[in-house]
């Protein structure tokens, strides 16, 4: 509701990103009535383990986590911008921020951070360590704290604590979103 109301007002919302998780069934580089994306844009579907299915737009501003290559049958889980407007069709249709691949014993957290590295959400809290690689979307080494920003955190587990907190293997700073 917050959102809502501070938005109405040009007030900047905070960044939100939702997510969905399954199998990629479908890879297309045209889209509805045969409109080609181009070569930097696809659309894929995505169909969870209930039989839900989700259609994404994957354009040259998706950051691909390891920089895999998307293929069908690969398990994935797309973050999306929650704030964004999408239309009311079906399947959904998003257009992806960021794609993972699943691997084992590794989750992914998509979320704006504070400079004292607490989520906008308040959902997980980073303790950096020097074991932690923190890098710019293109595989830079990032200087400085990467709180302020969004970030893409690869951890393995978190404390039972509230805000959970986590030193995460990797921190992927995208800057300028």
């Amino acid at each position: 509701m917050m959102e809502i109301y501070a938005s109405q007002f040009g007030m900047p919302q905070r960044s939100v990103f939702l997510s969905f998780s399954g199998v990629i069934t479908g890879i297309d580089a045209t889209g509805n009535r045969g409109r080609r994306f181009g070569g930097c844009s696809r659309m894929i579907t995505v169909e969870n383990e209930s039989g839900n299915v989700v259609n994404f737009f994957v354009n040259a501003g998706t950051f691909v986590v390891d920089y895999i290559t998307l293929f069908e049958g690969l398990f994935v889980t797309v973050f999306y911008d929650g704030n964004a407007a999408a239309p009311l069709i079906y399947p959904p249709q998003y257009t992806a921020a960021v794609i993972a691949p699943r691997m084992e014993g590794q989750m992914v957290f998509v979320g704006r951070f504070n400079n004292a590295l607490l989520s906008s959400d308040r959902s997980l809290k980073l303790n950096l360590a020097p074991s932690t690689t923190v890098v710019t979307q293109n595989n830079q080494t990032f200087s400085g704290n990467p709180g302020g920003n969004v970030l893409v955190v690869l951890y393995s587990r978190t404390t039972r604590s509230i805000p959970p907190q986590t030193t995460p293997e990797k921190v992927i700073v995208l800057c300028g979103q």
